[in-house]
């Protein structure tokens, strides 16, 4: 680093500003092909009631994060245009064609990148409740102020992003730490590969591995979140030290932190949080030489400052100052007794505060939705609707879908956690009922291929994964017992049976 220049860190920021836009055009399209039959005008939670709601009384205030749609009435179509116009300006970012351009080119595309996804979050409700919505918002928004090709990248923003990962992977840690004792005893990972929300291709042979193992595991977590964070600051002592010493231990800390996420990545599927997270860790690995702008010699104007025009330095450290302050309650947060996780401070989802799974679930239950043609459901044949990641098929291997987030299959997972049944879950099965096209293209089996069924009912089952030797003799992923039905057959052309 050189003052306000980090000209070893080039290629730290063409892997986070093309590796965040990347994540965008994800998101984007995630929000593309599930937004309108969850949340769209005829959705399970209707966007435009949840507006009509904040705009009713005079209560507009009562929205806590801004968006387009508070002023521009919601409608599918607006949703649509949003979606692909953020696709758009993601592709350009990743074939790095606005950063051939000044600083304020980038800068625009990143803001609205920020705002438009804010807008989609804003009114996303529950399905869109998980702490990678933040995080995405939070990464785009710091992204905005990396520069372009032809200045190095400011020393005040790299270290915005080196703050950002630490909150993220200290607090992970802390709230581990904090919260079951699972994680105290090194057992939960015992039992994380087969309860996590979603399972991968992977995750039973890494359940099925040693106990032994499992432990190493959980000392590794520990290791990667509560000590090697600190050490992704080490490169800001080369301000001081000469020497290699600083930026080695900076990008050895990174690499611990590709390492660990790369094996969650290989063992679950938690959307876009450990590809995000693996992009973020780029910002400690500084290398010499790397970019024409790191040879570029030194200008003596007064309006280029260590390689960087003068107003663009103003504004890198006016956000630098800025977010510093606003960071506040998000470091308070880490050192507090009762932890938030996944909490934002403020409208805009800055400086937030993140975490996951302070404790972990012992036993799965799934929730299988069953139909049936049958006129008589106490003498009916039911047949399985099938979901794209969650289990229910237990010959099927889990699939691979990380980044893309499959929203209803989490919410899914998180049912049987509840005290009781979401009122979206109750709209979906009606869905089912009428055999709503738009909802069923978010299933992989409709088992009545588009027809009406005549009852459907929800089915409460425990599911592990199968050992070897079941494996070998029934060539089954999962073995499931069930426990009751949760939800008596139903239907809209009679009575609840």
């Amino acid at each position: 680093m050189d003052g306000f220049a980090a000209v070893d860190f080039e290629f730290a920021r063409q892997v986070l500003q093309r590796g965040i836009a990347a994540l965008y055009v994800v998101a984007f399209a995630s929000s593309l092909n599930q937004f309108r039959p969850l949340l769209g005008e005829q959705g399970l939670l209707p966007a435009p009631r949840l507006l009509a709601w904040a705009r009713s009384s005079g209560s507009r205030r009562r929205m806590l994060h801004p968006t387009l749609f508070a002023r521009l009435a919601y409608t599918d179509r607006r949703l649509v245009i949003l979606c692909w116009a953020g696709i758009g300006v993601g592709v350009l970012l990743v074939a790095g064609i606005p950063q051939l351009a000044p600083p304020w080119v980038p800068l625009v595309c990143f803001l609205a990148l920020w705002g438009g996804y804010m807008s989609i979050v804003a009114i996303g409700q529950t399905f869109y409740g998980f702490g990678w919505e933040m995080l995405l918002l939070e990464t785009g928004f710091l992204a905005a102020f990396l520069g372009s090709d032809g200045e190095p990248p400011a020393t005040a923003v790299i270290v915005l992003f080196w703050w950002l990962l630490f909150r993220l992977e200290f607090g992970a840690g802390m709230i581990k730490i904090r919260g079951g004792r699972e994680w105290r005893d090194l057992t939960a990972l015992t039992y994380h590969h087969e309860t996590q929300p979603m399972p991968g291709p992977l995750s039973r042979q890494a359940h099925l591995l040693p106990r032994w193992f499992h432990r190493l595991e959980a000392v590794g977590n520990h290791f990667a979140q509560l000590v090697v964070p600190w050490f992704l600051f080490a490169p800001l002592l080369g301000l001081w030290i000469a020497g290699p010493w600083p930026a080695i231990v900076g990008a050895a800390a990174a690499s611990v932190v590709v390492a660990t996420q790369t094996w969650l990545v290989l063992t679950g599927n938690f959307a876009w949080l450990n590809a995000a997270t693996i992009v973020l860790a780029f910002s400690a690995i500084g290398i010499p030489g790397i970019g024409a702008v790191s040879a570029a010699p030194a200008s003596d104007a007064p309006w280029i400052v260590d390689g960087i025009p003068l107003y663009w330095v103003v504004v890198t450290s006016v956000v630098a100052v800025a977010y510093a302050a606003i960071s506040w309650p998000a470091a308070r947060n880490l050192a507090a007794h009762r932890q938030l996780m996944n909490a934002s401070f403020n409208r805009w989802q800055l400086a937030n505060a993140y975490g996951a799974f302070g404790t972990v679930t012992k036993t799965r239950v799934e929730y299988v939705v069953e139909g049936t043609l049958d006129d008589d459901p106490d003498a009916a044949t039911w047949l399985e609707y099938g979901f794209k990641g969650k289990p229910g098929d237990v010959r099927r291997i889990p699939r691979q879908v990380a980044p893309y987030h499959l929203r209803l299959d989490w919410l899914m997972w998180f049912l049987p956690l509840g005290r009781s049944l979401d009122d979206w879950f109750t709209t979906f099965l009606l869905r089912l009922l009428e055999a709503d096209a738009a909802t069923l293209r978010l299933l992989a089996l409709d088992p009545f291929a588009g027809e009406r069924p005549r009852w459907v009912r929800v089915v409460s089952y425990r599911y592990r994964f199968s050992t070897h030797a079941e494996f070998r003799e029934l060539r089954v992923r999962w073995v499931r017992d069930r426990r009751r039905v949760l939800v008596a057959p139903i239907s809209v052309r009679g009575s609840t049976s």
